[in-house]
């Protein structure tokens, strides 16, 4: 019986001992486990988050960067996507943001550019600056996009005098931005051919166009629909009447005639 005893309280104390050792192990792996959640988790959360853009052509990081300035010591908790889409979206040349969080430290910020159809030039402390139009009639300080090729024609006479965020040009001349950007989509560079579309008020409120070729010193009047038919038309125009008369200042091709002026 003691001999029973003695082995059973061995037993016991060595199943003790074997709880004791699972008891410290899982204790361990735990905070193990806490130590990794802690450091891959919950401190880079805690920090600055990493802001990765995409979209980007024309407007560089540096100036996305300089953008969200005011958020950038906030940490992944406190950085809020609907304050920094408003806060990307005050450049005018940014059409649209999008901007998603990823736990526990990324933040992905994408951008539409806005694209230019047309462009004009302000004055701005006394100094012209080019200034483009997109499809919707807002205006944005001038990229380079369209300025090689000829694609992005130069609107003069348009009643803007000053730039200011989100500013579009007045809704009358939406019709002639269609017109446009309807006429880019076309195979042939018609706007190679043309320097300048100048709008020419009249009474009323309405206004006329002035087209200006680039290669020719002639200027031709012509009325608001601006299509494929009526460059067309101006083309075989300025070819016919220069032959016969090399001297033109102007043709006239409104009210269904055709007339001429010369220096």
């Amino acid at each position: 019986m003691v001999g029973f005893g003695t082995s059973e309280k061995n037993a016991v104390t060595s199943d003790k001992k074997t709880r004791i050792v699972f008891i410290v192990f899982f204790v361990l792996c735990a905070a193990f486990f806490l130590e990794i959640i802690v450091y891959k988790l919950v401190l880079p959360s805690m920090g600055k988050p990493k802001i990765t853009y995409s979209g980007e052509n024309y407007i560089s990081v540096e100036e996305l960067e300089m953008l969200i300035a005011p958020m950038k010591n906030l940490n992944w908790f406190s950085f809020s996507p609907e304050e920094a889409v408003s806060i990307l979206s005050s450049n005018p040349a940014i059409d649209s943001v999008t901007v998603s969080k990823h736990f526990p430290d990324k933040i992905d910020v994408s951008i539409v550019e806005r694209e230019p159809v047309a462009m004009t030039f302000i004055s701005v402390n006394g100094r012209s600056v080019p200034v483009q139009i997109d499809k919707n009639g807002v205006l944005f300080l001038c990229t380079e996009t369209g300025l090689q090729d000829g694609s992005i024609p130069i609107i003069s006479g348009l009643p803007v005098d000053h730039l200011s965020q989100g500013m579009r040009i007045p809704a009358k001349y939406l019709a002639l931005i269609d017109q446009i950007a309807h006429i880019q989509t076309l195979p042939q560079k018609y706007f190679a051919a043309i320097s300048e579309i100048c709008v020419v008020p009249k009474e009323y409120g309405n206004y006329e166009l002035m087209l200006i070729p680039s290669k020719s010193r002639t200027r031709v009047l012509t009325d608001r629909a601006l299509n494929e038919d009526a460059l067309q038309y101006m083309m075989v125009v300025l070819d016919v009447v220069n032959s016969i008369e090399p001297n033109v200042s102007e043709i006239d091709l409104r009210y269904g005639s055709v007339s001429y002026s010369t220096r």
